[in-house]
């Protein structure tokens, strides 16, 4: 399976909407923190980036786990710098 690429932010983003949306961390109310991709090089799967260190998720590791497991089978982190001598590609 060909990965669809994210930036950072974009990324951090799609693992926090599937973390809170677990019935589970719905039901408890909880508020996990997500932290922002790290790039590695790419592991056995072809992935590129790995998060550590998530916040007030201790009880819900196991859920966690299966999101990032399954967003890491789906998206890599996209490596592509910005030019920020213009910014406007023209």
């Amino acid at each position: 399976m060909i990965r669809k690429t994210l930036n950072a932010s974009r990324l951090q983003q799609e693992v926090d909407r599937r973390i809170h949306r677990l019935h589970e961390i719905v039901e408890d109310g909880v508020k996990i923190r997500v932290p922002r991709p790290q790039l590695q090089a790419p592991d056995k799967t072809g992935c590129n980036w790995t998060m550590d260190h998530f916040g007030n998720a201790i009880g819900f590791e196991r859920n966690v786990e299966e999101v990032l497991k399954a967003v890491r089978a789906e998206y890599n982190l996209s490596t592509e710098a910005k030019d920020a001598a213009n910014p406007f590609g023209d």
